[in-house]
């Protein structure tokens, strides 16, 4: 190998860097090379200086460190030689940017050169300072860029433009500088510098409202820009792939856009303009698509006719048809978009969304699941839930709980009748029963014990399927509660509603054995199955011995809760033998305050503060309770004829209210404290924005001791998980928190997440109660404070 010498050209020191076999050996190159060039830069008069800057900025791009150079940068930017300044201004674009010191010294040589008596020289600088300058910078110059705007050289202005650009997104006060001169290039011809004003206008819009509605003043002559652009003939210098600047057509599309929003005479003077984009482009190539596509998105957020909003959402349709799978993703992303206000439109498409389920690409099948869901309604349930339930067989794993929580919502909103409801919940469990949430089992349990006329049906459809396959746990647990309760009517074997099958005691218990014995079961799922087995000993005659035996066994399990339940059931069996049919007799019908079903991700944006909000007593107000309601919690047994009479609340009622003496909190049964009955607050609520909702309702349990409840819920379209309450308060004060109802939120508010904390504050101390809310949205932590 032969060794190269220091200070070679930069073609050779590109080519003894390549021919490097080892990383060591290229090092050594570099580090030759680095010291003969600070060498050279020390050196008074050096000819060679570009020629050494320029090999520095490749040792740069190699990733090596070149910071030595910054200062040549600066000496050979004030150079005269135009050679000189435009390796000096590449390397300064390059070695500094706003935060080195270094970059400040150059600020006077680029006024100079803005002033410039060749075009080239002032470019350099324009793209100096549109790439690297700092907040200070901007403001020293920005004088000077308003001059070159007005200049009459196109390529001067073009590249002003795109500088003034930058200087408005460092310093937003500029911009109003800049206005009046970016109005007065959208009359030129050169397509260059309407590219620079249209994009320089657009950042204006989106900075300050003032000139929003200033600008929409511009709308006809951008409409004007756009026609030419459109129906002008073949320019070979602009044309690409038939269309005449596409570039400077999307800019101007986004622009309208911009004007247009909410604002219905900007938006009428575009529709036309729209239409014939939308009509006249050319859709095989990606750039007509591209343009097609703007179009779209400007149309949908604009006040447009709702002829036009069809035609869009028409091409997006098309869209779903292309080979090319990233136009497609971007078509069904924005249907996802419109499809709550477009939805009669959009459905249109459906067959044909439905259809990119079955794409191989995982982020279209993504999308397509998305909007396939959001797509089913009243109408479609029966016909969308029979593809969502194929896609579910055969879904990647990823996409299986998204796709379960989404089944379990549209059936719970449009499930045309309790069987169609409850066979679908079960396809689901079959299908996929281990990527379904905790939630799943009570919901579902809940359900079935409403349609009391299904009870038979369902029984013997989840025996079946219980026999077929114990893997799935959820649908395991509910077939296990629904042999519990309904045991007798699988015994009878009498359902007209399916065929009948003779299931003797003996088949049930040794289903209900096998699921106990199975090392596929978790130690939930044997809990429902020896509670199962011990209801059943209530609703079978001859093998109540089996049963017994089974459940002394479980007595000695090395799991803690299944052993106390087979305890205690077996105290039922000896001590309390006369108690057993009263104890397990059959469930009441669950109540459900708040339906809906929750599985999968969450998405979406949060707030990041939260408003203090003082609750005064004041405010509080007497709850109060039906008598009965808690007679007949202590009636279990049904042993006494008449239920207990109840008195009225011994603490007078709230100023304005009627003394009400047929309700209590519960008589004197329950009175235990001799007249101290908890006060109620009027709930408030302490943090409302972006969909999540935190409201505080409190409890005065005596003169030191207060009941808080939080209660949380999330009004978004995305499920939000890992949802945690903390509080925090003074020392003196003594805090208890009992166990939340649930550590999801799911959405559209369709369940709540409570949490219970008991302040007890003895001395009587004025006090405020911080609570943090941490939850995963989007797969990010997110942690707010509430301060009380």
């Amino acid at each position: 190998h032969v060794v190269h010498g220091p200070n070679l050209p930069l073609q050779e020191m590109i080519r003894a860097i390549r021919s490097a076999r080892t990383q060591c050996e290229e090092r050594g190159v570099i580090q030759r090379e680095c010291a003969a060039i600070r060498a050279q830069f020390r050196q008074a008069d050096n000819g060679g200086r570009s020629h050494n800057l320029a090999k520095l900025l490749y040792v740069h791009m190699l990733g090596y460190p070149a910071h030595f150079g910054q200062m040549e940068c600066v000496r050979m930017i004030a150079s005269p030689r135009y050679s000189e300044k435009r390796v000096g201004y590449l390397g300064a674009m390059m070695l500094l940017d706003e935060k080195q010191d270094a970059s400040l010294l150059i600020t006077n040589s680029i006024k100079n050169d803005l002033s410039h008596s060749s075009q080239y020289v002032q470019s350099l600088a324009l793209c100096t300072l549109a790439c690297m300058g700092s907040a200070e910078m901007c403001r020293d110059l920005a004088p000077e860029i308003d001059r070159l705007l007005r200049a009459s050289n196109s390529y001067i202005k073009k590249k002003a433009a795109l500088c003034a650009v930058h200087i408005v997104r460092k310093v937003h006060d500029l911009g109003e500088l800049f206005a009046p001169a970016a109005r007065s290039l959208l009359s030129e011809k050169n397509h260059g510098v309407l590219h620079g004003a249209v994009v320089l206008i657009t950042e204006l819009c989106e900075r300050n409202p003032e000139a929003l509605e200033r600008f929409r003043k511009t709308v006809p002559d951008l409409v004007q820009i756009m026609k030419g652009l459109v129906i002008s003939g073949y320019s070979p210098e602009h044309d690409v792939a038939g269309i005449s600047d596409p570039f400077l057509q999307v800019r101007i599309l986004r622009l309208l856009r911009i004007l247009g929003h909410n604002n219905e005479a900007a938006s009428d003077a575009m529709n036309d303009l729209l239409a014939q984009v939308a009509t006249n482009t050319d859709s095989t190539k990606t750039v007509g698509n591209a343009v097609l596509y703007e179009t779209v998105l400007t149309v949908l957020d604009i006040k447009s006719e709702s002829g036009l909003r069809v035609l869009a959402v028409n091409i997006l349709g098309r869209f779903l048809l292309n080979n090319d799978r990233n136009i497609r993703y971007i078509a069904m992303m924005s249907l996802q978009k419109i499809v709550g206000t477009d939805h009669i439109a959009v459905q249109r498409h459906r067959g044909t969304i439905v259809d990119c389920l079955k794409d191989p690409d995982a982020s279209v099948k993504r999308r397509a699941l998305e909007l396939s869901l959001a797509l089913v309604s009243a109408s479609n349930i029966r016909s969308m839930m029979k593809e969502l339930l194929i896609f579910l067989s055969s879904c990647p794993l990823e996409l299986r709980a998204q796709a379960a929580s989404g089944i379990f919502n549209a059936a719970e909103r449009y499930a045309p009748s309790q069987r169609w409801h409850i066979d679908t919940i079960l396809h689901v469990l079959t299908t996929a029963g281990g990527d379904v949430r905790d939630e799943t089992v009570p919901n579902l349990i809940q359900l079935i014990t409403t349609a009391s006329e299904l009870h038979c049906y369902t029984v013997h459809k989840l025996y079946r399927a219980l026999l077929t396959d114990i893997s799935q746990q959820s649908l395991v647990q509910v077939a296990c509660w629904c042999i519990g309760e309904y045991g007798d009517l699988l015994l009878k074997g009498d359902c007209q509603e399916t065929e009948p099958v003779q299931v003797t005691e003996n088949d049930v218990l040794d289903a209900l054995e096998t699921v106990l014995q199975s090392h596929m079961s978790s130690p939930a799922t044997r809990g429902f199955a020896l509670t199962a087995t011990m209801k059943l000993s209530t609703r079978i005659t001859d093998n109540v011995d089996r049963i017994r035996s089974i459940v002394s066994i479980y007595g000695s399990c090395i799991d803690v809760e299944l052993q106390q339940r087979a305890v205690e059931y077996n105290a039922l069996f000896k001590k309390y033998d006369h108690m057993r049919a009263a104890v397990l007799e059959r469930m009441p019908v669950i109540e459900r305050n708040s339906p809906g079903h929750t599985n999968g991700e969450s998405s979406g944006e949060l707030v990041k503060e939260v408003q203090p909000v003082k609750v005064k007593e004041g405010d509080a107000a007497p709850t109060q309770q039906p008598a009965n309601q808690v007679c007949d919690l202590l009636d279990l047994l049904g042993g006494s004829e008449e239920p207990l009479k109840p008195t009225s609340a011994q603490s007078g009622p709230a100023p304005g209210q009627p003394i009400n003496t047929s309700n209590s909190s519960g008589g004197d049964l329950l009175d235990l404290l001799g007249g101290l009955e908890p006060v109620a607050f009027t709930p408030v609520t302490v943090y409302e924005k972006n969909g999540v909702t935190l409201t505080l309702s409190c409890e005065k349990q005596s003169d030191s001791s207060m009941t808080v409840t939080l209660t949380a819920s999330n009004s978004t379209d995305s499920d939000i998980s890992s949802f945690t309450l903390q509080a925090a308060v003074p020392k003196s004060v003594q805090l208890h928190m009992k166990a939340p109802s649930g550590d999801s939120l799911p959405a559209h508010g369709t369940a709540k997440v409570t949490q219970t904390v008991v302040l007890n504050n003895p001395n009587k101390v004025g006090m405020h109660t911080h609570v943090k809310l941490a939850l995963t949205f989007k797969a990010h932590l997110y942690s707010l404070y509430v301060r009380k």
